[in-house]
């Protein structure tokens, strides 16, 4: 059966009620089962931070790394932690509202945050450019594609900040050291690894949500003689080649990818026609669906109307939260995939019923892919995805399940239980060790992990209180931006914040608000702005409260970064991000502001 043959997901196969209603039993076990092999009790803990033995892995390999310069002393109204689209999207909001005295801070030599970073062959944005890129229509951009390259995104993000004029405000390959608030002068006070003092009257953490790069906690990864690398950090010198070119040092190379996610679905192609052998170690499998890109219709584009890009936006966070809007107007796979809610709960159980079948239609679909795909079918066996849609991001490629039909590509599927350990050598699975001369940790990023490990520093608010001692049984926030001891710091992040297939969505709708706080402190005269205790209790209740409406689901999935790899402390609990639609949790910040009193939040006034 040829791909084009396949039955759309979520439309049903050909089997009638009967037939479908017993596979789904077997896959309600086997959905157990599966899960069963994958829970560990350290949770996040098993990745390792990227420091000490482990410094190497995170270091930038696009920087000059003879760069210096004089440091810098300056006293500024906002410093924005942050120079990816999270922190340009936010100073191009202060701009509009005449707020330019704004300084931008980022350890990454120029604009972009994960674009910046994520160079690896084949990186790609998952979600249609025309939906996924800000500011298109101010930018008067037609990005070339339907799924642009990170090249191309990283170009945009450098054509943003030249466009609004950003490049002034940043100071690059700055790392953040310490921020400290001062009561007395009303101000954070920020010192930086070049000797930088910059005070600021508002600080905005912008730290991103894919730049943090995460490493499995493997025994042994410091002993290995060869070559390893993370896949955010791409060492072009080891494989040759540079982002979108052939790499042409790997045909005489025995080249391991340590994951199957999404970015190892974009990586392992690449990889695959470069490398004498490649070896693919999979612990759980990605669900991937067609991707089907192509060039932009240069037509279709220039008759698109004024305001045609928010309305997209919209339309494509409707279309993947189970809104369904009477017209999807982006139509790919993402759309066809979540386009029933499956996995929030109901009491009605006819209801129940008809969304486990068609939960179980789409990932049957996903599975049937890969039969018709990969010829080899204990490959293919291992390759099915046995969890439920909402478990685990879907990819979307043409070249991955194809990659391993490649006689130099083997999968060593670990059922469920990851590599063993690394030695000088090579890698240790099921009881085997593997020979490689190069290693690629295609192992993701840091999501729901604590907020001052991510942006690389511990900001000190009132009274000397170190967030991670504030926030030490979890986060505690207003809308996950607003912070109780913490004035005037306000963060980007989506700790107890909303959460989408659209990143970039989530962002705008952040940055807006918190230009709108800044900028309502300026025009109403108020000095400090947090949030009181009560309403992070009440927030995080509403959290709660959300997130119940899909415990069932989630509990039943295998762990990931969905649900913080199923942990189960009090802070993992607590670190937990809005699950209703991206549009509710915009709603709640639009109501906020537009009740006016900013209920919740303790300000002072100028004196």
């Amino acid at each position: 059966m040829s791909e084009s043959d396949s039955p759309t997901p979520g439309n049903g196969a050909a089997a009638d009620a009967d037939g479908v209603d017993a596979a789904l039993a077997a896959a309600r076990d086997r959905y157990k089962a599966e899960r069963a092999k994958r829970v560990r009790d350290d949770g996040n803990a098993q990745y390792e931070e990227l420091v000490g033995d482990f410094a190497d892995f995170d270091r930038d390999p696009f920087a000059d790394p003879d760069y210096t310069r004089d440091a810098v002393t300056d006293d500024v109204e906002v410093l924005v932690v942050g120079c990816g689209f999270a922190g340009m999207l936010t100073v191009i909001e202060l701009k509009a509202k005449g707020i330019d005295n704004v300084r931008m801070i980022d350890r990454a030599g120029d604009f972009g945050g994960t674009w910046y970073w994520n160079r690896y062959p084949g990186c790609m944005c998952d979600v249609e450019s025309y939906t996924y890129l800000p500011l298109l229509e101010e930018t008067g951009y037609m990005p070339t594609e339907k799924y642009a390259s990170a090249v191309e995104i990283f170009s945009y993000a450098q054509i943003v900040g030249r466009h609004f004029d950003l490049y002034p405000h940043a100071m690059f390959h700055t790392e953040v050291e310490s921020a400290v608030w001062d009561d007395d002068t009303l101000r954070w006070t920020v010192r930086t690894n070049f000797g930088d003092e910059i005070t600021a009257r508002f600080l905005v953490t912008a730290g991103g949500i894919l730049h943090k790069a995460k490493l499995p906690g493997i025994s042994g990864i410091t002993k290995f003689k060869g070559k390893a690398f993370h896949t955010s950090r791409w060492n072009y010198d080891v494989t040759g080649g540079a982002p979108g070119v052939f790499m042409d040092k790997l045909a005489d190379k025995r080249v391991a990818v340590i994951g199957t996610g999404a970015t190892a679905v974009q990586v392992v192609p690449r990889v695959a026609e470069a490398a004498k052998e490649l070896l693919v170690f999979q612990r759980t499998p990605s669900p991937v669906g067609q991707r089907n890109n192509g060039p932009t219709d240069e037509a279709w584009f220039k008759s698109l109307q004024p305001g045609w890009h928010a309305e997209r936006v919209k339309n494509f966070t409707e279309s993947v939260t189970g809104k369904k809007p009477e017209v999807d107007l982006v139509s790919d796979g993402w759309t066809h995939v979540m386009w029933d809610d499956t996995q929030t709960k109901t009491d009605d159980p006819v209801q129940a019923k008809a969304m486990e079948r068609s939960d179980f239609q789409t990932m049957e679909e996903i599975r049937q892919r890969v039969v018709s795909i990969v010829e080899d079918p204990d490959t293919a066996e291992r390759l099915q995805p046995w969890y439920g849609k909402h478990c685990k991001r879907v990819c979307f490629h043409d070249e991955y399940l194809p990659a391993f039909n490649r006689p130099n590509v083997q999968l060593v599927d670990t059922d469920g239980h990851g590599v063993t350990a690394i030695t000088e050598n090579g890698i240790v699975a099921n009881g085997i060790e593997y020979p490689v001369d190069v290693i690629v940790f295609a192992s993701g990023f840091e999501v729901t992990t604590d907020l001052e490990h991510r942006l690389g520093f511990n900001p000190v608010g009132r009274d000397g209180v170190r967030m991670s001692d504030r926030w030490s049984d979890g986060a505690r926030t207003l809308h996950g931006i607003l912070s109780a001891e913490f004035p005037n710091l306000l963060m980007i992040s989506l700790i107890q914040a909303g959460f989408g297939t659209n990143f970039l969505h989530f962002l705008s709708k952040s940055a807006e608000h918190v230009a709108w706080l800044i900028a309502m402190c300026e025009e109403r005269g108020i000095a400090t702005i947090e949030a009181t205790p009560g309403a992070e209790d009440e927030w995080y209740e509403l959290l709660l409260g959300v997130a119940m409406g899909i415990a069932g689901y989630s509990t039943r999935c295998t762990p990931g970064y969905y649900n913080s790899e199923q942990g189960r402390d009090a802070k993992t609990a607590r670190n937990l991000v809005y699950t209703g639609s991206l549009l509710e949790y915009a709603g709640f910040l639009e109501r906020w502001r537009d009740a006016g009193t900013m209920p919740g939040a303790l300000v002072t006034d100028e004196s």
